[in-house]
């Protein structure tokens, strides 16, 4: 039975127990509080008629006969007192001279002890007397009224009646009893607890109006949150939850739930990307296989068909040279996607070396002079152009010599981000288009997990420059190696910028491959430099057009300024050289630095930024270029 019980309660709605709740507790209090208020009052008038009992029972008792004649005159006097003399040693009924007479000839008077006889009564302690009731004149009909006020029970006190003798000294002799009914308190209390119900009910019912007013109100957000729940359950996870002021229990949950949804849609999302990157990817990698399989069965079967006939040996030497240049791209085909994957599992990379990036990027000059004799190449330097209006924040090439620039990491990965940049260039861009190669070391305020985390598009890049215009300015933040290879082929179109990073990617949609390569290079590119904590992009060039591939890769904390230590300070150190005290002071602030940047997630205000812009000096160089 308790379990069912439970069961049905479980399932009442929320808000029709709210509205229950709130309807007993008023009920419960209203009833209290009425139930309290008749016991006080009840009390204070028993306790007001003992006092008027006791401060005028003398009175009455000076007065009787005055009030019994006025009585016997009028049938129906003023009188309400009650009073009976008893001899003090008997209990002997003396003589009951005041008898109040009600309406219609009805007469009311209190219980008391049998004639002869004090009972429990003791002498100046009030007691509550029954009624009973008597018609001196039974023709005349009472009314209602009349007889519950003669029904009323009375409240009686029992007084010493004393007598002084010639000596001056007082005796007992009798007992009196006087009292008073108590019809009005009775009719007080019962008015007061009309009105109270009266009063509770109204209370109730406004309150359970009230109640279920708010009620309905505070919980419309859930419905608004259950209404949104359905709409995600049907597949929209765009949905979010209306919000409300955090400070209240909605609100904080509306925030919740719709970090969550974001989450949730954000999961969703990648996992449908991720879903189909992977069929992608399975198809292009088929394709990419189908192609020298197709090519070594059919010379294979060629060689079967031919072998027989006349000039075999010939054909035979062919059809080995295309099966072996099949399985050559193979092989270069599997080594690729071995290094996208042992990349992918964080594996097949030393982080551990000393890398000269200057010395890496000489060599790819060079090796692009071997392949193209005729291209012309510039290298120098990239430099921060700051927002200036409506232009973003660019980079410009300044030509001249690299800068020595040396990181940890993995020379033979970093190489190859390298060759496969440089082979692209070779590749898919006219061999007489000039090619710039620039490199800088820019601060930043950006930590490299964030970096790491952008997406290569140009909207991060901007990022990016926005956090070296911060970086600069305040001398904080993390130094970054970056460089750049600035063609001026065809290009990619902007809408397709991004896709180069995708495996298998190619502009050609019949995926012929007649200027090689496996599609995989600018992933592995990608793979190593987020491996790296860094961060490569594709860009459009801005002077003649072509393609831009930047490049950065963290160095370490920047390093603050400290100002030069004086003389003076010098001598109160004991002695210690300026050199010194700037070298336990730089390692010091280094140190908190370093510690700053870590936190930092590329967030800065606008006032910095502005700063920023107004200390950076646009280079004005004729022989530059901006990506």
């Amino acid at each position: 039975m308790r379990k069912r019980w439970l069961a049905r309660l479980d399932g009442v709605p929320l808000s029709t127990k709210l509205v229950a709740c709130t309807l007993v507790l008023l009920m419960v209090g209203t009833f209290g509080i009425s139930l309290t208020i008749r016991q006080l009052v009840s009390s204070y008038l028993v306790q007001k008629t003992d006092a008027q009992l006791r401060d005028q029972a003398q009175l009455v008792y000076s007065n009787v006969d005055l009030l019994s004649r006025k009585d016997e005159n009028e049938n129906v006097g003023p009188n309400e007192y009650f009073m009976q003399w008893r001899d003090s040693k008997t209990n002997v009924i003396i003589r009951t001279p005041l008898v109040p007479v009600l309406r219609n000839s009805v007469v009311s008077e209190p219980v008391l002890p049998a004639n002869g006889s004090m009972g429990d009564v003791q002498y100046d302690k009030p007691f509550t007397a029954s009624a009973k009731v008597r018609e001196l004149n039974p023709s005349a009909k009472a009314d209602k009224r009349t007889m519950q006020v003669a029904q009323a029970p009375w409240r009686m006190l029992a007084l010493e009646g004393r007598e002084r003798g010639p000596d001056g000294s007082s005796t007992v002799k009798m007992t009196v009893y006087i009292g008073v009914s108590m019809a009005d308190q009775i009719d007080i209390i019962s008015t007061l607890t009309q009105y109270s119900i009266f009063v509770s009910i109204i209370i109730v019912l406004l309150g359970a109006v009230v109640a279920t007013l708010i009620i309905q109100r505070t919980l419309l957000p859930l419905k608004r949150i259950e209404k949104t729940a359905a709409k995600i359950a049907a597949g929209d996870l765009s949905q979010r939850v209306p919000t409300a002021p955090e400070n209240t229990e909605v609100g904080s949950l509306a925030a919740s739930l719709n970090a969550m949804l974001a989450r949730i849609e954000s999961s969703f999302r990648e996992q449908q990307e991720t879903t189909e990157k992977m069929k992608q990817f399975v198809s292009d990698a088929s394709h990419e296989l189908r192609t020298p399989l197709a090519t070594i069965h059919g010379y294979s079967e060629l060689y079967h068909m031919q072998r027989d006939l006349p000039g075999a040996l010939e054909r035979a030497d062919e059809s080995i040279d295309h099966i072996e240049a099949s399985s050559q791209r193979m092989t270069v085909l599997v080594e690729d996607l071995l290094s996208l994957a042992r990349l992918d599992e964080g594996r097949g990379i030393d982080m551990t070396q000393q890398v000269n990036l200057a010395q890496q990027l000489k060599d790819a000059v060079d090796d692009l002079h071997a392949l193209d004799n005729n291209r012309v190449i510039r290298r120098g330097r990239l430099e921060l152009n700051a927002k200036d209006g409506n232009k973003p924040a660019h980079l410009v090439f300044r030509e001249g010599e690299f800068s020595d620039i040396t990181l940890t990491g993995d020379g033979s990965r970093l190489r190859q981000v390298i060759t496969n940049i440089v082979g692209n260039i070779h590749r898919y861009t006219p061999s007489d288009s000039p090619v710039e190669v620039g490199l800088a070391i820019l601060p930043a305020s950006i930590s490299p997990e964030s970096l790491q985390r952008m997406p290569s598009n140009p909207q991060s890049l901007r990022y990016f420059l926005e956090a070296v215009e911060v970086g600069q300015s305040m001398h904080m933040g993390m130094n970054y190696a970056v460089f750049s290879f600035m063609d001026h082929g065809p290009g990619v179109p902007a809408d397709r910028q991004s896709q180069i990073f995708e495996r298998f990617y190619t502009a050609d949609p019949s995926r012929a491959r007649q200027k090689g390569g496996t599609g995989l290079g600018m992933s592995i590119a990608q793979s190593v430099v987020r491996a790296h904590h860094g961060f490569i992009d594709a860009t459009t060039t801005t002077n003649g057009g072509g393609l831009t591939l930047t490049v950065i890769l963290p160095l370490g904390p920047v390093e603050p300024d400290v100002p030069a230590v004086s003389a003076n300070s010098d001598a109160k150190n004991g002695g210690k050289s300026g050199k010194q005290a700037r070298q336990g002071k730089s390692g010091k602030s280094g140190r908190q630095g370093k510690a700053k940047a870590s936190n930092r997630q590329g967030k800065w205000s606008r006032r910095d930024r502005s700063k920023a812009n107004q200390n950076k000096v646009n280079p004005d160089s004729d022989n530059r270029s901006e990506t």
